[in-house]
């Protein structure tokens, strides 16, 4: 499956704050979204991601004086994107080998959408259940 059928069935819900936001305002949009990252853009440009990672990180590190300062103090600055064309395979590559959860996904050089690792692993079920649904109907057959 690709990258681009992953977001039609999940949509293109992309939460999105600044990099000057306080860490405990993006604690807050991370609790109230539900979700356990949000891309830190400047304009339309991502310039970052803050996982719950992050912010273990920065709370280990600086302590409560942490939420007063602002997220791109700690927010992960090296971004890896996935693309639209990319299969699921590969971004299960990707997010092993580099240990991270989540993946923003640009077309055309826009963010078109993020893809998190329970996104990989819902489809790598559904594909495995479809598989053995297919086996199971050729045997009757």
């Amino acid at each position: 499956m690709l990258v681009a059928e992953i977001l039609k069935n999940k949509g293109d819900a992309v939460y999105a704050i600044g990099p000057d936001l306080p860490l405990g305002e993006a604690c807050s949009e991370l609790d109230r979204l539900r979700v356990g990252a949000l891309m830190i853009c400047d304009q339309d440009k991502v310039v970052g991601v803050l996982s719950e990672r992050d912010v273990v990180r920065a709370v280990a590190r600086d302590g409560e004086a942490a939420l007063g300062r602002p997220v791109s103090a700690y927010m992960t600055g090296e971004v890896i994107f996935a693309a639209p064309g990319e299969t699921v395979a590969i971004l299960m590559g990707r997010m092993t080998d580099r240990r991270i959860r989540h993946l923003p996904v640009l077309r055309d050089g826009r963010l078109a959408g993020v893809i998190s690792i329970g996104d990989v692993v819902k489809c790598q079920i559904a594909e495995a259940t479809q598989e053995a649904e297919s086996l199971r109907t050729y045997i009757a057959g």
